[in-house]
């Protein structure tokens, strides 16, 4: 019963920043890859950030520079980071995650529910 629970989302004005976390529960042996990701209305979910176990990140192109990934892995949590926000920043965030539970000698993807954040003035 691995969990992914994100929270920080909200309305910001163009320009400004917020961050984003997401905490997985249960029992967890390992995590692998985490990874935030975003659907707008309307449109199809991207891939926005990831982080691997050691730290290597990536990002998609439109938010370079102004979106930060990291995670806290003593804490099983991931966090994304987001400065100067564009209107077309707006989309629901999700969380995933690659977990190696304790019951499973395989990795299972997991999703959170996502949280909305809104660029607007």
């Amino acid at each position: 019963q691995v969990q992914l629970v994100e929270s920080g989302g909200g309305l910001v004005q163009p320009g400004g920043s917020l961050r984003v976390s997401c905490a997985a529960s249960g029992i967890i042996f390992s995590i692998y890859d985490m990874a935030w990701y975003r659907q707008a209305p309307g449109k199809q979910r991207e891939l926005v950030a990831d982080i691997t176990s050691g730290g290597s990140t990536n990002y998609v192109d439109s938010v370079k520079g102004r979106f930060t990934i990291s995670r806290d892995n003593a804490k099983n949590t991931v966090y994304l980071q987001m400065n100067s926000l564009k209107p077309e920043d707006t989309a629901v965030y999700y969380c995933n995650a690659h977990v190696l539970p304790d019951y499973s000698d395989r990795s299972i993807e997991v999703w959170g529910q996502g949280t909305l954040v809104t660029v607007s003035s």
